[in-house]
């Protein structure tokens, strides 16, 4: 069971990552991007790895130190929740990107790719994001 969770916590977030990435500018792609509520059903699947391993998750989370994550994530159900952890924040995060690329202009030729890099290494794929933004805000300001 937890494979299959595993699994679908990234299944339930594709459907809004295709939307911004191929359809960005379709009606009903703003409206998805907009609402928080994209990330519940992966929350849910998180919450369903997380309950059975709360112990040594709350361990974890706590009192970090690298021994308890380590102990954590050595637990299928450990690891499963905090892939699902990871899947929802970066949809968020993507979501964020998509909403503030509309909002600046970028052209979705250039934050489609940028998209696709968020949902494989999200901390590049933001940190790219954030100096583009940067960029094109002053851009704008002059």
């Amino acid at each position: 069971m937890t494979g299959f969770l595993f699994e679908l916590s990234f299944w339930l977030a594709a459907p809004v990552w295709l939307l911004m990435i191929f359809a960005p500018t379709w009606g009903p792609t703003a409206r998805v991007a907009a609402s928080p509520w994209t990330v519940a059903p992966v929350l849910l699947v998180y919450l369903a790895l997380a309950i059975p391993v709360f112990p040594e998750l709350w361990t974890a989370v706590s009192s970090p130190d690298l021994d308890a994550f380590r102990d954590l994530t050595a637990l299928a159900d450990g690891a499963g929740a905090l892939w699902a952890q990871v899947i929802a924040w970066d949809l968020l995060i993507g979501q964020w990107m998509y909403r503030e690329g509309r909002r600046l202009g970028i052209s979705p030729l250039l934050m489609g790719p940028l998209l696709v890099l968020t949902i494989l290494l999200s901390p590049i794929g933001l940190l790219v994001f954030l100096g583009l933004r940067e960029t094109t805000s002053r851009r704008r300001g002059r």
